[in-house]
This record gives structure tokens, sequence and C-alpha cells, in this order.
């Protein structure tokens, strides 16, 4: 299952690109996944279920958006940045 090598993947990226806040601030990361990129989403989204409970994240939930092509990349993060106007 290669889908779990994505996930590490893709938490890293999240590692890498969190806020200064940190990575307890992240609640979504949102995925663009096509249906060519030779993964499948149910056992990607699982993988991310399983890995982004855990610390250092904060329960952050993937949120999978079917596309066409080969696409996959991590498209945007949800951030909480404590602030209540947003």
């Amino acid at each position: 299952m290669h889908e779990m090598s994505v996930a590490l993947e893709i938490c890293r990226m999240v590692e890498a690109h969190a806020p200064p806040y940190g990575l307890t601030s992240v609640v979504i990361v949102g995925i663009d996944i096509g249906d060519d990129a030779g993964v499948e989403p149910s056992n990607l989204e699982f993988c991310l279920d399983a890995l982004l409970t855990h610390p250092p994240f904060r329960a952050a939930k993937p949120v999978l958006h079917r596309c066409d092509g080969d696409v996959l990349r991590v498209s945007y993060l949800e951030i909480d940045d404590g602030r209540s106007d947003n």
C-alpha cells in the first residue's frame, strides 16, 4: 500500500509549510487527487486520518478533491490562528 508513503510525504509537506504558531493550528489539509494519479483516494484518506490524529497534529482533517488527470497535490491548509474574526 503506497498510499501510506504518500500520506507520510503529505504530512512532511504540511510540517514544512505550517504557520509559525504551530502544527496544532492546522485544521484541514486540502488535497487535489486526479483520477489517473495512481492512488486509491479512500486508502489515502484512511492513512491521512490515522496520521493526522497523532502529534504533532491536532486531529486535522484531510479533504480530498477529485479532479481529472494525474494530479496529486496539497492544495491548501486551513488553520486556526486563534482569532475570532475568521
